[in-house]
C-alpha cells in the first residue's frame, strides 16, 4: 500500500503547486483501473482533512464519444467532498483554480443508503432510494491538460479525483417520479448567451442508468451509497471553461435553474 500513498502525497503537492496536470512519474502511475482507485482514495482522504467528509460521487465519461476519446471502455468515478456541494446561486472565485471548467448534469440524492450486498443494481431497483433529483453543475479543475494526451495516461484521470472540485446543486425536486428524465431538456448560458443544450438521455441513456453504475462500482469496492449522498449523473451538454467575470446558469425544464458566479 505504499504506492497510492506516495502516489497521493505526490497529487496532493501538485495541486497545492498549482502544477500543470500530467501522469505521474512511472514508479508511482496506475497500471490498473484498481491501482488507480486506491490512489484516489489516499487522494481523497488527504485532501478531506480540509474539505470535509464524502457527501457524493460523479461519474465521469459517462458517454461512449469521451470513452473513446481518452481511450477507455467504461465510466470513471470520483468522489465530492461535504463543504465543496454548494447551493445555487453560488460563487467562487478563479484564482483558486488553474483552469475552472464546468458542467452540467442532473443531480440525485439518495433516500437511504444502498447496500453493497444488494449488488448488482439496475435503473429500476435505484429508483426507489432517490428522495430528490436536481439541475447541477458540476465544478471541475483541469489544471491546464492536454487534453491529446489523456488517451496515453488514462487512468491518471481516476487517481486525480476525476478532476472535481465540487458542484453546485439546485432546488431539491422531489416529486419527480412523473418525470421522464431522459427526455428532459436543459439549456446552459454564460453571461446570458446560450452556450449548449441537452437532454438526460445524454447520461448513459437515462440518469438513473448512471446512478446504478456508481452504486455498483462502489459496490465492488465493498462500500455503497448512503442517506442524503448526492450523486451527480454526467454532463448532458459539452464541457465549459469559465472565467472571472463570469456568470453561468444551467436552467432543466421541470427541475429549475442553477446560477454560479466566478469572481
Amino acid at each position: 500500500m505504499q504506492k497510492p500513498k506516495l502516489a497521493a502525497q505526490r497529487l496532493l503537492r501538485a495541486h497545492e503547486r498549482r502544477e500543470t496536470f500530467a501522469p505521474l512519474p512511472p514508479d508511482l502511475a496506475p497500471r490498473t483501473a484498481e491501482e488507480a482507485y486506491a490512489i484516489q482514495d489516499r487522494f481523497v482522504a488527504l485532501r478531506s482533512d480540509r474539505l470535509g467528509a464524502i457527501a457524493g460521487y460523479k461519474i465521469a465519461l459517462s458517454s461512449k464519444e469521451m470513452q473513446e476519446f481518452v481511450g477507455v471502455d467504461q465510466p470513471q468515478a470520483g468522489v465530492m467532498l461535504e463543504s465543496t456541494l454548494l447551493r445555487t446561486p453560488a460563487k467562487v472565485r478563479a484564482m483558486d483554480y488553474v483552469r475552472l471548467i464546468v458542467e452540467f448534469e442532473i443531480a440525485v440524492q439518495m433516500a437511504a443508503d444502498l447496500p453493497a450486498a444488494d449488488a448488482p443494481y439496475s435503473r429500476e431497483s435505484v429508483a426507489p432510494f432517490v428522495s430528490a433529483v436536481m439541475p447541477a453543475m458540476e465544478i471541475a479543475d483541469d489544471r491546464n491538460a492536454d487534453y491529446a494526451q489523456l488517451a496515453r495516461h488514462p487512468l491518471e484521470l481516476i487517481a486525480d479525483n476525476c478532476w472535481n472540485e465540487g458542484a453546485v446543486l439546485g432546488a431539491a425536486v422531489t416529486n419527480w417520479t412523473g418525470l421522464d428524465l431522459a427526455a428532459i431538456r436543459g439549456v446552459a448560458k454564460i453571461n446570458g448567451k446560450p452556450v449548449g443544450e441537452g437532454r438526460g438521455a445524454a447520461a448513459m441513456g437515462h440518469p438513473l442508468e448512471a446512478l446504478a453504475w456508481v452504486a455498483n462500482h462502489l459496490a465492488a469496492h465493498g462500500r455503497g451509497l448512503v442517506f442524503r449522498d448526492v450523486v451527480i449523473t454526467g454532463s448532458i451538454i459539452t464541457t465549459k471553461t469559465v472565467r472571472a467575470g463570469d456568470v453561468v446558469r444551467f436552467a432543466i425544464e421541470q427541475l429549475g435553474e442553477v446560477e454560479l458566479r466566478v469572481d
